[in-house]
């Protein structure tokens, strides 16, 4: 890992309290809230996404757009699509999702926005991400960054993996609990995953 994103990191790990951009999530992050792991029937951790650290790149502001493909993009094509949910299990619907990566040689882009975008979960709280598989980043496992926040609510940053990475159990952010589901698909790989916001159902 870099120095920079090491300290970073290392700052970030307890899950710091985000500011995010009004346009997009103008709530701050609760760490208390996103650190809980409280059992729900639903969602791919066995309980609330758990917070992870924001990492050193992340941009505000980033475009809405569904894919982050762009012409003559280098990398495998994956799907990764899901549902936003909250703790009664029930579909989020307008959530932001927002993503960012690196390139397939683990680079990030920080001048631009070149593999960085934001979209809204639609009325039955699914998302679909078209991208590529991200590179290595020096001392990290493959991952994504995801920004999350439903309508009226703190943000929760966290981070996807993949399974069966060899670095995975090297790197210290990496959780089991944030493994998608891989598989091949045509042209590339599919991948799913279901947040577990701590939103309360309407009424509850």
């Amino acid at each position: 890992m870099g120095d920079e994103e090491r300290t970073q990191t290392r700052r970030r790990f307890l899950g710091t309290a985000l500011l995010v951009p009004a346009a997009m999530m103008g709530t701050v992050s609760s760490p208390d809230a996103q650190a809980k792991a409280r059992p729900t029937p639903c969602g791919d951790g066995g309980g609330l996404t758990p917070a992870q650290t924001e990492g050193p790149y992340f941009k505000p502001s980033s475009p809405l757009r569904a894919s982050l493909l762009e012409p003559r993009m280098a990398g495998t094509r994956i799907v990764v699509e899901g549902t936003v949910l909250n703790t009664g299990c029930q579909p989020i619907a307008r959530a932001v999702v927002d993503f960012w990566q690196a390139d397939d040689q683990g680079q990030y882009d920080n001048a631009g926005y070149r593999l960085r975008g934001h979209q809204f979960t639609d009325d039955a709280g699914h998302y679909r991400l078209e991208s590529i598989v991200p590179g290595l980043y020096p001392g990290r496992t493959r991952h994504f960054h995801v920004k999350l926040q439903a309508p009226g609510q703190p943000a929760l940053t966290t981070q996807l993996y993949f399974p069966n990475e060899p670095a995975n159990q090297r790197d210290f952010i990496w959780s089991p609990e944030l493994v998608m589901k891989v598989r091949d698909g045509d042209g590339g790989k599919l991948a799913a995953f279901t947040f577990v916001l701590d939103v309360r159902p309407a009424g509850a």
